[in-house]
């Protein structure tokens, strides 16, 4: 009979606004479309208008993304065009749009004997080559249709890893491969990602909102200000 595997303690981040001073994801975008398609920033209106919908809830976030990708990216791009993009964005992050004290706080999780976990609403594809550069082990995010073609899709594949579908996200990876945690360190800024931080055994919430920091301030939840 198979023995289960020892719990591992988890040291759990979210990226935008946590690890980084701001968010990736429209950067990443204009990032490729000044790059591949610059005459692409016609359609920043409709990008405008895209953002107006989502705010009277006529789309919900993981439209809103597809939208947005579509737009700026096109429908389509393979791994091989698009993969020095990212390379190119995951270095212009880490020497400007990390937060001082990331590196400190990653350190000090490693030092701990944590297993190091992104989870991010970004997309994966992107989110992993930040991730890697900053030394995590696993990264979990919004994952994109890879077509049979091997062209990366403007259609999110699966559900937009935010608010509770983060937390059946990380659900679902320690399943997939086989992780069973131990005690659960979990660093967000928003407030979207309460379900993961009653879930976790220590919340961190680091530079909060304003819901956030109510919620933190009230169950005694620890804050942070890395820079």
């Amino acid at each position: 009979m198979a023995s289960s595997p020892e719990p591992t303690n988890l040291a759990i981040y979210d990226m935008d606004k946590t690890l980084t001073k701001a968010p990736t994801y429209t950067a990443f975008l204009m990032h490729v479309a000044m790059r591949r398609a610059p005459w692409r920033f016609i359609l920043l209106p409709l990008v405008g208008l895209s953002l107006l919908a989502f705010l009277f809830g006529m789309i919900d976030r993981a439209r809103l993304k597809e939208w947005n990708h579509r737009l700026l990216i096109g429908h389509r791009l393979s791994r091989e065009k698009l993969s020095p993009l990212v390379r190119s964005f995951a270095e212009r992050v880490m020497r400007s749009n990390i937060r001082p004290g990331t590196h400190a706080a990653l350190a000090k999780d490693r030092e701990d004997g944590r297993m190091l976990v992104m989870a991010t609403a970004s997309y994966r594809f992107y989110a992993a080559a930040i991730g890697e550069k900053l030394g995590f082990d696993h990264i979990i995010g919004t994952n994109s249709v890879l077509g049979l073609d091997a062209e990366v899709h403007a259609r999110i594949d699966g559900e937009n890893c935010y608010g509770p579908a983060k937390l059946r996200m990380i659900e679902a990876w320690l399943l997939e491969h086989n992780v069973v945690p131990g005690h659960v360190r979990f660093y967000s800024d928003h407030h979207s990602d309460q379900p993961a931080f009653d879930w976790s055994d220590e919340p961190v919430a680091v530079h909060p909102d304003p819901k956030l920091l109510a919620i933190a301030k009230a169950r005694g939840w620890r804050i942070e200000d890395w820079g």
